[in-house]
């Protein structure tokens, strides 16, 4: 299989470099091919702009969605973000690699996101009417593809627990599962996380290393986030909100992810109540 590695930390010799090259041998050793993409070493320009079309843009001023759209559609973007749109087709698999700073990705990688997620090739796919809303949400483009997030953070997995100060990480990292990565098709493995970086003695990375390396071996078993899928009839179209029954007295992120147990308890109390009413 194909896997595309895409990278963001600007020290080789960090403990984000050394997991970065131990994933890229590991997954060689399992026979997989591997490309990496990273950012730093190939001064990736984090900036959405005009210049991202090789024909500047089309009116008297700079329209980022259009300008992009009609880029994409002629074959005029930049090299630099066509390359990266053929390695994301040729990918089977998408790793996101990156610090968590700020409580989000580098700015380098959210630039990457932009540039190359052109309208056409990730967004802006497909009908939009009262029946659906565009291929997105477990449809589009990159749809039958995996991606998983390999993220390191410098606290305490407390401190990012259901009652923790910075916020649980399942809701610090939805807008990236979710919206960066299930938005357009990419079927969502949980993320690989390693708490309290300044810690990692020999003893622990070795540990760290293990887990990471089970995680790849299962890159292509583990079962994906269950999301629910925008066109599959959970939401109202085009309103875009849960539909009344779905996920009961559930707002916020949880809502949008399938909980099995829960939704088939819902389910059988609506059977029940219909037979009683009828």
């Amino acid at each position: 299989m194909n896997v595309l590695i895409v990278y963001a930390h600007p020290e080789p010799r960090s403990l984000n470099g050394s997991l970065k090259d131990f994933a890229v041998r590991r997954l060689q050793a399992a026979g997989h091919s591997v490309q990496v993409s990273d950012l730093y070493a190939m001064n990736w320009k984090a900036t959405l702009d005009a210049a991202d079309s090789l024909d500047g843009a089309a009116g008297e001023r700079f329209d980022p969605a259009q300008d992009s759209k009609r880029a994409y559609a002629n074959g005029r973007q930049s090299p630099d973000i066509a390359a990266e749109q053929d390695k994301l087709r040729w990918a089977d698999a998408v790793i996101l690699q990156f610090p968590l700073w700020w409580f989000s990705m580098p700015a380098i990688l959210k630039g990457w996101v932009e540039r190359v997620y052109a309208y056409g090739f990730a967004y802006g796919v497909g009908e939009h009417s009262d029946a659906r809303w565009g291929n997105r949400y477990g449809e589009g483009n990159l749809a039958g593809k995996r991606a998983m997030l390999v993220v390191t953070t410098g606290g305490w997995e407390s401190h990012y627990s259901a009652r923790g100060i910075n916020g649980p990480i399942d809701d610090l990292l939805f807008p990236i599962q979710h919206g960066v990565l299930y938005y357009p098709g990419f079927d969502v493995l949980p993320p690989f996380l390693v708490y309290r970086t300044s810690r990692v003695d020999e003893a622990r990375y070795a540990d760290v290393q293990a887990a990471l390396g089970e995680r790849l071996d299962t890159l292509f078993s583990r079962a994906p986030i269950p999301f629910r899928r925008q066109n599959a009839g959970d939401y109202e179209v085009p309103a875009l909100t849960l539909r009344e029954g779905i996920a009961p007295g559930q707002s916020g992120f949880a809502a949008h992810i399938v909980h099995p147990g829960r939704d088939q308890v819902f389910a059988s109390e609506q059977r029940i109540s219909s037979l009683t009413e009828g």
